[in-house]
């Protein structure tokens, strides 16, 4: 089995699932035991601050990291908070998934995204995505899902509402003349 850890699923346009419609979500975690994956593209109506403030950690409301908007990763444990981010000495609580985007739940880290010791780049999730052994795969062979390989632009650069767009631009292809059906040979 092939790992598709740092990689971005992207939901195929025939997607019916609400909540992953035209969602792209990096995957953190991918073996023989099932997937963990955060959707990058699906904000919610409260930003950094407000979360913040709802956990009860200081922060600064002046800076433009206490307005950014804070994302549904999942459907799996909305009420637990991952976050992604760009390299940074000194967070030994956060794990590197690549050598441009580490990963952490930890409260430290949610403490100092306000200040000067912030990551350079940075989304929050509420929730993960999760499959379950074999259910990924599944559903790559259902057509559910395009992969490539992630690029730290989209999830840290690219307006909200263009990221679907600028993964499947990435493809070189028009994703309108995909067929949502499976083919096997």
């Amino acid at each position: 089995m092939q790992s598709l850890e740092n990689h971005f699923l992207i939901a195929m346009p025939s997607m019916q699932d609400p909540f992953f419609k035209r969602a792209v979500a990096y995957i953190c975690e991918h073996n023989e035991d099932g997937a963990m994956g955060l959707v990058i593209n699906q904000p919610i109506n409260i930003t950094v601050g407000d979360l913040l403030d709802k956990i009860e950690i200081d922060n600064d409301k002046s800076t433009q990291a206490a307005s950014v908007a804070v994302f549904a990763g999942g459907p799996v444990k909305t009420d637990r908070g991952f976050v992604l981010h760009s390299p940074k000495a000194g967070y030994s609580a956060s794990q590197e998934l690549s050598s441009e985007i580490m990963i952490t739940t930890s409260k430290d880290v949610l403490a100092s995204l306000t200040t000067a010791q912030a990551p350079e780049q940075f989304i929050i999730t509420l929730g993960y995505s999760g499959w379950e052994q074999g259910q990924l795969e599944q559903e790559l062979l259902e057509n559910a899902w395009l992969i490539i390989k992630a690029d730290p632009d989209i999830i840290f650069n690219t307006p909200i509402e263009q990221r679907w767009e600028k993964a499947v631009a990435t493809l070189g292809f028009d994703i309108s003349q995909l067929s949502s059906e499976a083919g096997h040979a």
